[in-house]
């Protein structure tokens, strides 16, 4: 028999997106109950950025994260609690400790693929107060393998026990992962892991060759619920892994049970790779600015596609979402001026 792969459960965290963040105490008691029925590992929960990120920039939710996190923590028994943290968003004072006083167990510390430093003290920190840490990488696809495995180096020095690549974009092809995911297998002490988006329809392929690689943690979403696309589905990449011959420890049936009964009834709307999306993955910027690129192209009268391809010109990351009005702003002036020039033109 194969390696056990740790499925991480993102549902009630990168889900929230999809959601708008407005998961209501009812839907997380629900899915909860649900994760831990189906033996999940690690649940984790919160807003879409993390703790500390309610805000009218990234989406204000339904509930403050103490609220999210105590509803989950109540129907969790064999479950770890996780919580997600982007230093910046969160600190440590106002969100790392309440959470561990409200009972999590698990914490994902993330920075963007150059900024590992960042998280020096949130992770070292966690790890102090006896939570099993992990450093999350994000918008990976913008740096080489070698270059990676020196962030995370960073990382296994603060001392987490594992490091998760995140394709933030949904823009990695296969050989892409098989490249740095190995990458990290070689060079670090510490477990590894991905974490798909599925832009391209490439999310469970990428996993499949994440874990073909070496890695051996796979964050996951119910029917796939998250940013954009959305992440890679977890009830598929399950049974695609166990007809692979790998073990998960996890039931199989709850989790699709838990898709077709719980997340599909809440879901605001089926997710799906359309225009925005598949650009968005081509363009390489963050799946969640997809919103934001079709509201400031609906009030500036451009092409959200032509928006999202110069946000990754510009290799924009998520926290700069007021660049995208920016981009708006100048592709209607380009706009305007193409037109007024076409007009001169024509009388000559």
């Amino acid at each position: 028999m194969k390696k056990e792969i740790l499925i991480v459960d993102s549902t009630l965290r990168d889900g929230s997106h999809a959601m708008k963040h407005q998961f209501t105490k009812k839907e997380i008691t629900e899915y909860a109950k649900g994760a831990e029925k189906g033996n999940i590992k690690i649940c984790v929960v919160g807003h879409g950025n993390g703790l500390g990120a309610s805000s009218l920039q990234l989406g204000k939710s339904l509930l403050s994260d103490r609220e999210m996190l105590e509803t989950a923590k109540k129907q969790l028994k064999k479950t770890k609690l996780g919580a997600f943290l982007i230093p910046g968003f969160g600190t440590i004072k106002k969100d790392i400790k309440p959470a561990i006083e409200t009972g999590i167990e698990v914490m994902m510390i993330a920075s963007h693929c150059t900024e590992a430093n960042i998280t020096k003290q949130h992770i070292q920190y966690a790890v102090k107060n006896k939570i099993e840490t992990y450093g999350i990488l994000m918008m990976t696809h913008m740096l080489s393998a070698p270059k990676l495995l020196v962030q995370a180096l960073q990382m296994q020095e603060y001392g987490v026990k594992g490091i998760l690549l995140m394709d933030s974009a949904g823009a990695y092809l296969p050989e892409n992962v098989k490249e740095k995911v190995s990458t990290l297998v070689e060079g670090l002490d510490v477990e590894v892991g991905f974490h798909a988006h599925n832009n391209l329809g490439m999310a469970i392929a990428n996993s499949v060759a994440a874990v073909l690689s070496g890695a051996s943690i796979i964050d996951t979403t119910s029917r796939g619920l998250g940013a954009g696309a959305g992440n890679c589905q977890m009830e598929v990449l399950v049974a695609v892994l166990h007809k692979m011959g790998f073990e998960t420890g996890l039931d199989l049936y709850t989790l699709i049970d838990n898709s077709e009964n719980i997340i599909a009834k809440i879901m605001k709307k089926p997710q799906e790779i359309n225009a925005i999306t598949l650009v968005s993955g081509l363009a390489g910027v963050f799946s969640g600015f997809a919103p934001h690129a079709q509201k400031a192209a609906l009030r500036f009268g451009v092409d959200a596609k032509e928006i999202l391809m110069e946000l990754g010109k510009r290799k924009i990351v998520a926290g700069q979402e007021d660049i995208i009005v920016d981009v708006a702003m100048n592709l209607k002036q380009k706009k305007k001026f193409s037109d007024e020039n076409y007009e001169i033109q024509s009388l000559l």
